[in-house]
């Protein structure tokens, strides 16, 4: 059963729909919508108001049930006899390397591409080169007695080495990359002298 006060809301928003649809304009078209009938509010007893207390810690909480997969059917494979064979190529079989070829040919060395410098250039490489290679000599002749920690025995190593490459970039006739490596020599030496 409805009570009066209900009755009274239905009236209340039936008008208020038609009024809506009576002032929509004339290109469109307003639908009413049908009566909304309230819904009652139930009324709580003690036992179902909220709690303003704690909850139990100590109790266990309830186990949903897992609901089951539902099965799927499975459509019934052709007979084997039915499904046409196709075979992969067969690999040729990869014979086993010689022991014997362990060591690998050596390779000839790269050669070397010197650029083309007018004379005066080259003159003026070699005279660089001479020089910076004669500093870093005489700088490592003068550490040659002393003690050596491990970094400046690094810094010897390092210098020879360049020494050594400026030597042979010079033999094969690219002075400029010589210089270069003279010059390195020369500055490690420099910095040899600073650190003893």
């Amino acid at each position: 059963m409805t009570s009066h006060h209900e009755v009274n809301i239905q009236w209340v928003v039936l008008a208020c729909c038609l009024s809506i649809a009576s002032s929509g304009c004339a290109s469109q078209r307003v639908h009413a919508l049908a009566p909304v009938t309230a819904v009652p509010i139930p009324e709580v007893s003690e036992s179902q108001r909220p709690m303003t207390s704690a909850p139990d810690t100590d109790a266990i909480p309830p186990v949903e049930a897992t609901a089951t997969p539902p099965e799927v059917a499975v459509e019934s494979a052709p007979p084997p006899d039915s499904i046409p064979v196709t075979r992969a190529p067969r690999r040729p079989v990869e014979q086993p390397v010689a022991e014997a070829a362990a060591e690998p040919p050596a390779r000839p060395a790269a050669p070397q591409i010197s650029p083309q410098i007018s004379p005066v250039d080259q003159a003026s490489y070699e005279r660089k080169t001479n020089d910076d290679v004669s500093m870093a000599k005489k700088n490592l002749q003068a550490a040659q007695g002393k003690q050596l920690n491990a970094a400046q025995q690094d810094l010897v190593d390092k210098i020879r080495s360049f020494l050594a490459q400026s030597l042979d970039a010079s033999r094969s006739g690219d002075w400029a990359r010589a210089q270069n490596l003279a010059q390195k020599a020369r500055l490690l030496s420099v910095e040899l002298m600073n650190s003893s």
